[in-house]
């Protein structure tokens, strides 16, 4: 059984970037030089440990979130490589709700790219404690004071260079250590240990400013240093590196280094910054809950002789059996354990537990608080699932999920897999909560719904070659929403006897207004129905609140779809009036009336579809920037940016998903290959 390491020797982190940023590349170091693995595998060749899908080592991409445990310089490193790509932001966003640090990964070429910024804000929203790695620094046109200048001005960063570089682009060789004031020289060799050298005369100067930038850094955000530096006193690597591990882990500021993963540079100082500046289990605050059945708020620090809790964060299938990965924040969790689900309000039992390396796994008896595990036997958990002790029940915050934006029909080739295809959708719907899949009622299609086509091309490319079923995807739809554009009143009204049972009068009146909301604001059901006269006879006044209620609950079930068959967005709908009546048993007349109403209001107030915008950027070859620019004009979108990356030319615009059904093959044909895009959703809105 593995011993559990002592909390202050825990990290648990997350590897994060844009797409092509390099972030398995620099995980796969990472495995290495820990001595987790003894050859390094590239992404371009298929063959490293994380990318262990057959799907990831076709495309080159990272598709699910891998997790691994290793060692370096005595503490025990948790670690979670994440996509990159846009259509799996969740399961960055699932990672980082449970880690405690990030190594955030740039390009030194690409700089701050979109879904750099999507995964820096979803590690704001967590509050997790970041450090940077700005990556290719061999490449042309490598420039890492531009990524720090873009770091402050597009993430709102605080960027703290910790080294500057011995070389620039093809001849970038190494690092000046700003806190020692050494400098570390790689000869590319994957095996030879760096060389700490005296800094090279020309660059002294250079490193001595810098230094001196990074404690004017750090002072401002640090007392000690502060009145340090005000003193004039001198201040020691020792001192100001402890001073940079509390403004980091206080998320004050961000320490950034560098280096060339592919080429084996930066890669044992970004490991030692890992266990040196991102904070243990016992350095993050406690986790908080609430006690079922109530408003009590409950924090739990990583204390192993407390009450389990513990955050179901990912579900996955392994060799066909569900398999779960969980957080455990606090007390122990064994393998016989029965454990309280708070969201099935039942026990489960812990069949086993796993310490896992991307798809193989060590089998392990217990785990103790702060730590990141897989457990299996949990048949029926779900991703954000709280699990606690049955005797101190508890419930976290549950994980944020994500609608999708397109859909596809899908089919078996073979009638007779037609089990077999909804066997293998139930466990892919289980693994994925931005994947949905539901039988359309009038053609009897199986829809299948996700984040982008490449989302759905992987699920297709799953269903077959995991699960063994021929399918037939159709070609891709767009998701809408629907709303209104202004303001309506509608009546609903419902009188009639029970066929069932003469004595039984189903009877319901009511009133219900609508009128659009903002972009974003969503759904909102309210009551305004004016207080009873006071001479209303008691039988109404006692019918009256059952009536409200009823017509509130309608109404809500109303919204949830509009007259199109798709969800309402930006809608206030208001129950205006209701008519009580006596000798009614049931409440479900008003419901009936106000589902009437309501669609009779949303007619009135004239309904609008919504279509899903995208946030598209474009990164082209000046001599193919008109024919881009052009491209995107004809495809209704809405130019917000033209600028520069280096060399290179940036288009940013919005234009609807539809419109970018095929693009890529678009937008490589208009450039002669040489021009890249990303999207990400934007919005749901009309689109002219």
């Amino acid at each position: 059984m593995a011993k559990p390491s002592k909390l202050e020797k825990v990290r648990n982190l997350g590897v994060v970037a844009h797409i092509d940023a390099g972030k398995t590349t620099v995980t796969e170091r990472f495995l290495f030089y820990s001595g987790r693995i003894h050859k390094i595998g590239e992404v371009h060749e298929g063959a490293t440990q994380m990318d262990w899908m057959p799907e990831e080592r076709e495309r080159g991409i990272t598709i699910t979130a891998a997790a691994t445990t290793f060692t370096w310089k005595g503490c025990e490193l948790h670690l979670i490589d994440t996509p990159g790509h846009v259509d799996f932001t969740i399961e960055v966003e699932r990672s980082l709700r449970v880690l405690d640090g990030a190594v955030v990964v740039f390009s030194a070429v690409d700089g701050v790219e979109p879904q750099s910024e999507t995964v820096w804000h979803q590690a704001d929203k967590f509050h997790v404690p970041r450090i940077s790695f700005i990556n290719k620094m061999d490449r042309i046109g490598a420039d890492w004071q531009n990524v720090i200048e873009q770091m402050k001005t597009r993430l709102g960063a605080k960027p703290a260079p910790m080294q500057i570089p011995v070389g620039f682009e093809e001849k970038f060789r190494g690092v000046v250590d700003l806190l020692a004031m050494k400098q570390t020289i790689w000869d590319g060799d994957e095996e030879e240990t760096p060389e700490s050298t005296e800094i090279d005369a020309d660059l002294v100067a250079e490193a001595t400013a810098a230094r001196e930038k990074l404690v004017e850094a750090v002072a401002d955000v640090d007392d000690l240093i502060a009145e340090k530096y005000l003193s004039g006193e001198a201040i020691d690597a020792e001192t100001l590196a402890a001073a940079v591990r509390r403004a980091c882990v206080a998320q004050k500021i961000v320490p950034v280094f560098m280096g060339t993963a592919l080429r084996n540079k930066g890669i044992q100082p970004l490991l030692d910054a890992v266990v040196d500046y991102l904070p243990s289990p016992l350095d993050v605050p406690p986790v908080k809950g609430v006690r079922p059945g109530t408003e009590e708020v409950v924090e739990r620090g990583p204390d192993e002789k407390a009450p389990l809790a513990a955050l179901a964060f990912k579900v996955a299938m392994f060799e066909g059996r569900k398999t779960v990965f969980v957080r455990v924040y606090s007390g122990t969790l064994s393998v016989g354990d029965e454990v309280w689900n708070a969201r099935l309000k039942k026990t489960e039992k812990v069949a086993r537990l796993f310490l896992v390396h991307a798809d193989r796994r060590e089998k392990i008896d217990r785990v103790s608080a702060g730590w990141i595990v897989a457990a299996m036997g949990l048949k029926d958990c779900a991703t954000g699932d709280s699990l606690s002790s049955t005797k101190d029940q508890l419930i976290l915050e549950r994980i944020d999920t994500y609608e999708p934006v397109i859909s596809a029909a899908v089919e078996v080739v073979n009638t007779v897999d037609k089990d077999k295809l909804e066997q293998a959708l139930a466990k892919l719907v289980d693994e994925d909560p931005t994947f949905r899949v539901r039988v359309d009622e009038e053609t009897a299609e199986t829809i299948i719904s996700g984040m982008g086509e490449l989302h759905l091309d992987i699920m297709h490319d799953r269903i077959e070659r995991e699960y063994g079923v021929p399918t037939r995807m159709g070609r891709p739809q767009v998701v809408h929403r629907e709303t209104v554009l202004g303001e309506g009143l509608g009546e609903g009204r419902i009188e009639r006897t029970n066929p069932e049972d003469e004595t039984d009068l189903i009877f319901g009146a009511a009133t219900v207004r609508v009128r659009a909301l903002p972009r974003g604001s969503g759904v909102q059901v309210k009551n305004a129905v004016p207080p009873p006269p006071a001479d209303l006879p008691k039988p109404l006044l006692v019918k009256m609140p059952i009536a409200i209620a009823a017509a509130m609950a309608g109404v809500k079930e109303g919204v949830v779809t509009g007259p199109e068959g798709y969800p309402v967005e930006d809608l206030e709908a208001t129950v205006m009036s209701v008519e009580p009546r006596e000798n009614v048993k049931s409440d479900v007349g008003w419901r009936i009336a106000a589902q009437t109403a309501l669609r009779r209001a949303i007619q009135a107030a004239g309904p609008a579809m919504l279509e899903p915008i995208m946030d598209v950027e474009v990164v082209v070859p000046e001599e193919f920037l008109g024919a881009v620019v052009g491209d995107l004009s004809a495809r209704r979108a809405q130019i917000e940016d033209v600028g520069f990356r280096g060399q290179l030319r940036t288009v940013n615009a919005k234009l609807p998903l539809k419109a970018l059904f095929g693009y890529s093959t678009a937008v490589r044909s208009s450039s002669q290959g040489r021009a890249t895009f990303t999207m990400r959703f934007a919005k749901f809105d009309a689109w002219s």
